[in-house]
């Protein structure tokens, strides 16, 4: 890279945002995000761990085949059977990457058997490996803020010396401050013979809740690649958030002379979208993209940005995709009007996929006097549950509650066929998903079960979020409607549906899981 201006946006979302417990994606999803990706202007996206399963590996391979404008890269440890799986996955895109690691910390060491020279073989032995399949390899040095200086200036040569051309330091458990991070990119820089000749790039966890601001120092000092995830989505408290860092880049011009090729534009349509297949709703004053990022209570502020916006806004929203109008949605609004609103939310809908929503909103405009922004938002959210394509769907469900008792009567199709099911239960949620149990039995159990309302009033939607784990596997199942338990059985019966689909794939290496691979 030519141009030192310019810092490149590496996408995880697809790899190590889907490592969050409950947010893994199906084939199709991937492959949706993934064309936003794109259409979006990320540089690098990071399409998944081809040797975990076999599902990713087509995951990974079928978004190298349909990518138009991003360097499509594979994660694989630092071993042959790995980086050739990851080839083989990759190598259809125009222009692939080959993502290698290993731990470089005493901690990694200590779980690998590797003595510091081992390692060194190691690394150049893999890289080499890797850069002799593909011009476009990427190394990582997994824990390497916890790694001993010194150690980590040899690792970062030998790894250049084989053949990488990028250099990833990643702060894998979110320990780093942003003085230490831009410290470690300019004593690399210094010290390390061909530093100068290869990309830096930094990724960030959010354990101390000081992934973006470390990111950025990082790019202060010289770092010209941020991996960040979409909402920062990722392992324990997430990711460096894409959204973040790109608009403080746009937004702090005098401290940050740096640009990206990204469409902010589109931020808020991904950001909706990811949150919608991962299961994972970003918190109301989530930065940028929370629902409360543009919005004032204080009187104060209120009249502050009456007067003038910037008095308490230091962007617009226009920025990320959010747009104003005067469309008022009600039930004798036609499909014209409905893709015109949801054009405006970010949702670009396609034929079919309108219409679905169309019918849904005629329904939900027929039991609400008004119809939010955020229902129509919700809908979609519904429209991936309880589909006619699923394994177990929802068909009828009649609830008794009251002080002696709750009771609840479901009917169901598993496979096709219709099975119903009578149950009573310690509150009317609980006996819905007990007869949901009796149609079908799991030993799945329930970790969250939450609701959100999403507008105000006595008939407005709600989302219901499940969360459930079984044999070290953990999907989320969502689903919203004015009906909270009907929702709540939805969400849970998509659930179920989502750990058959997981317990269906199968691991090529049965040791994937054993050895930490989280960057």
């Amino acid at each position: 890279m030519t141009d030192k201006s310019r810092v490149l946006i590496f996408d995880t979302t697809l790899r190590d945002g889907e490592q969050s417990p409950g947010a893994t994606m199906t084939h199709d999803e991937k492959l949706e995000i993934a064309m936003l990706l794109d259409e979006m202007g990320v540089d690098i996206i990071e399409a998944g761990f081809p040797i975990a399963s076999e599902g990713d590996f087509e995951a990974v391979s079928a978004i190298a085949k349909a990518s138009k404008n991003s360097v499509i890269a594979g994660l694989s440890r630092a071993n042959y059977k790995d980086i050739d799986r990851c080839w083989e996955a990759v190598k259809h895109a125009a222009r692939p990457r080959i993502h290698t690691f290993i731990g470089t910390s005493p901690l990694h060491r200590g779980i690998t058997n590797l003595g510091t020279e081992e390692m060194l073989e190691r690394i150049h032995d893999t890289v080499t490996h890797a850069r002799n399949l593909c011009a476009d390899v990427q190394w990582s040095a997994m824990d390497a803020i916890r790694t001993e200086r010194d150690y980590l200036c040899r690792v970062v040569e030998c790894a250049i010396k084989a053949g990488a051309t990028t250099i990833n330091i990643p702060d894998t458990v979110g320990y780093t401050l942003p003085s230490e991070s831009s410290d470690i990119i300019a004593m690399l820089l210094e010290k390390v013979p061909g530093a100068d000749e290869v990309i830096f790039a930094t990724h960030c966890h959010n354990d101390l809740g000081m992934a973006t601001a470390n990111a950025l120092a990082a790019v202060s000092a010289g770092a010209r690649q941020i991996e960040c995830t979409i909402n920062g989505l990722g392992e324990r408290a997430g990711n460096t958030a894409l959204e973040e860092v790109v608009m403080a880049i746009k937004v702090r011009k005098d401290l940050m002379p740096f640009t990206t090729g990204i469409d902010t534009t589109k931020i808020m349509n991904l950001s909706r979208r990811v949150a919608q297949v991962s299961g994972f709703p970003v918190q109301f004053n989530k930065a940028v993209v929370g629902k409360n990022a543009f919005l004032h209570e204080s009187g104060i502020h209120q009249d502050g940005v009456l007067k003038n916006v910037e008095t308490f806004e230091i962007m617009r929203p226009a920025d990320i995709g959010l747009t104003e109008t005067n469309i008022a949605m009600g039930k004798h609004s036609g499909r014209a009007a409905l893709r015109t609103k949801m054009r405006d939310l970010g949702f670009e809908l396609a034929d079919n996929q309108l219409n679905d929503v169309f019918v849904r909103f005629k329904a939900l405009a027929d039991r609400k006097k008004e119809v939010y922004d955020d229902d129509l938002i919700a809908l979609l959210t519904d429209s991936t549950a309880n589909t006619d394509h699923d394994f177990l769907q929802v068909k009828w469900l009649r609830v008794i509650c009251g002080s002696d008792g709750q009771e609840a009567e479901l009917k169901m199709l598993v496979d096709g066929v219709e099975k119903t099911a009578k149950c009573a239960g310690d509150g009317p949620v609980d006996a819905c998903f007990k007869a949901v149990q009796a149609i079908y039995p799991t030993t799945a159990e329930l970790k969250i079960y939450q609701v959100h309302a999403v507008t105000e009033g006595t008939d407005a939607q709600a989302t219901v979020s499940v969360r459930l784990a079984e044999d070290g596997r953990i999907v989320t199942g969502s689903a919203a409607d004015t009906d909270t338990i009907l929702a709540s059985v939805k969400a849970y019966v998509g659930a179920l549906n989502r750990l058959r689909v997981r317990s269906q794939k199968t691991a090529p290496d049965a040791d994937v899981k054993s050895i930490s691979y989280k960057l």
